[in-house]
């Protein structure tokens, strides 16, 4: 208990909160997001119809350099549009990795595709180019083009790695890997944006990425999420599908598909561009946190995730290593008592009732993160310009 103690201290210290409740991770808002607001309310375009929704699509493409930006109303239907857009239908299946929030397999299973799961690796969290190569090759063949999985004779139309944590996954290979067997990568950077693998940006490396701005994100409009492209035509199709899938048409209702109300509204674009705005002073102050973080625990038998050499890492949530389950509880229930918030990685996805039938590898790397690996408060702190 008395590691326990000295890394609560240090906590606060780091937060400057002696006593009080410290979340694990908080939104800031220090700059322009009220002047914004008042604007588009002022305006009476409050819905998705307003200027502020283009203004934070041409902003997020140009800061991650993609083509094409669609902004909708969370990061779960940007993931989900993002799959639609990219091809998968009924019956299909993706490659993911259990490792992940319940979005990402959620967006799957809205189109009544199925979710493969695939290993990570242990020094990113994210999906294993290696396992992902052994999978493809044991348990698939190529027919005409197209990839099938042998065991149940469906077609592989598209693989979803997360940069989990905002940690880059090596997605390069992953890309290269699923060149070969025709599959479309489609990147989970719901928690990615400001981090970037061998100076490229995140959610740009497959055909499309998507990013979530919920109130928990780097930067957030309360909700929101955003798709990513450089293929126009999937770009126009994101956009169409979001909006209800209704033609352009001064006055008539004409819908030629089946089509959702997921755009963004223009009241959370606003928010959202005043948060980009300062989305490098966000992703600097927290970088300096686990800077600090990682001499701390430097000394401590307790492993702080650190980005990899190839990376630049957001840090959006940092994450502890503990040596055993029985040790991840105890500082869980310790943190927690003493009101420092943390919390445990997520539950495996092929463990939660709604996935538990559907196909695995092995998922050795998976189950050891799941018994280990805890998060701490990760929120930009507020120096003393910000705090006036």
């Amino acid at each position: 208990m008395e590691i326990y103690d000295k890394i609560i201290s240090f906590v606060r210290g780091q937060f400057e909160e002696p006593e009080a409740f410290i979340p694990l991770h908080e939104p800031r808002f220090i700059g322009k997001e009220k002047e914004y607001v008042t604007e588009v309310i002022d305006s009476t375009f409050v819905s998705y119809v307003g200027p502020y929704v283009s203004k934070f699509e041409e902003q997020i493409a140009q800061n991650v350099g993609s083509r094409f930006a669609v902004a909708t109303n969370s990061g779960t239907s940007a993931l989900h549009i993002a799959l639609l857009s990219a091809g998968v239908g009924p019956n299909d299946e993706v490659i993911t990795q259990p490792l992940t929030f319940v979005a990402t397999v959620n967006a799957i299973r809205y189109i009544n595709a199925s979710p493969v799961f695939v290993d990570v690796d242990r020094d990113t969290l994210g999906l294993s180019p290696e396992k992902l190569k052994e999978f493809l090759e044991a348990e698939c063949e190529i027919k005409n083009g197209t990839t099938f999985n042998k065991k149940t004779g469906r077609k592989i139309t598209a693989c979803m790695p997360v940069h989990t944590f905002g940690f880059p996954c090596r997605i390069d290979s992953i890309n290269e890997t699923c060149d070969e067997y025709n599959i479309v990568v489609v990147e989970d950077a719901a928690e990615s944006l400001g981090s970037y693998y061998k100076n490229k940006h995140t959610g740009t490396f497959g055909k499309i990425g998507a990013f979530s701005f919920n109130g928990n994100k780097t930067i957030t409009c309360g909700g929101g999420g955003m798709v990513v492209t450089d293929d126009e035509e999937t770009a126009k199709l994101a956009k169409h599908l979001t909006t209800t899938a209704k033609v352009q048409h001064p006055w008539e209702y004409v819908h030629d598909m089946v089509g959702y109300n997921y755009r963004m509204p223009n009241l959370n674009a606003a928010v959202a561009c005043a948060q980009l705005e300062k989305l490098a002073d966000f992703v600097d102050n927290k970088r300096e946190l686990a800077k600090n973080y990682i001499e701390f625990f430097a000394d401590l038998p307790v492993d702080f995730i650190e980005e990899n050499d190839d990376s630049k890492s957001n840090y959006w949530l940092m994450a502890l290593i503990f040596e055993s389950l029985d040790q991840r509880n105890d500082f869980l229930k310790f943190s927690n008592d003493r009101k420092v918030m943390t919390r445990p990685i997520w539950k495996l996805m092929n463990k939660l009732g709604p996935f538990k039938n559907f196909q695995t590898s092995d998922l050795s790397n998976s189950e050891w993160f799941e018994q280990r690996v805890v998060n701490i408060p990760s929120s930009v702190r507020l120096n003393d310009s910000w705090r006036r």
